[in-house]
């Protein structure tokens, strides 16, 4: 006797669209946590060129044996110290200012508005 039974080589459209909309309801629920981080991580670059610049102007002050003023600006670290002028994540560039008002200098970006203050994305940022 032979066998009718057929194996199945391959998925079936009611498998297939089942799939698509599981993957849906996982991209629904998983998207807007996902969506959310790029400010986050915006403010977490901020974060850490402003470490990147703070060390460079230490470097300066070990070879001047001061930092530069807020005339000379952060311009003076390119070349030797940085590859190019800093720009914040918002396409902006840090304020710079020596000596600072809440240490020897004061290094800073205005998050995402461009504004004193602000909160998430909008946040200050400074050494």
């Amino acid at each position: 006797m032979k066998n009718n039974i057929k194996k199945q080589k391959g998925f079936t459209l009611i498998e297939i669209m089942i799939v698509v909309v599981i993957i849906g309801i996982l991209a629904s629920i998983i998207m807007p946590k996902i969506m959310d981080k790029p400010g986050q991580a915006r403010l977490q670059k901020a974060k850490h060129d402003i470490q990147t610049i703070s060390s460079s102007l230490n470097l300066y002050k070990l070879d001047k044996f001061n930092y530069p003023n807020t005339d000379e600006g952060l311009d003076v670290l390119i070349g030797s110290y940085l590859d190019k002028k800093p720009i914040d994540p918002w396409g902006r560039e840090y304020y710079y200012l020596s000596p600072g008002q809440k240490s020897t200098f004061d290094l800073y970006s205005y998050g995402a508005d461009g504004k004193v203050g602000g909160e998430d994305e909008n946040t200050d940022v400074s050494n």
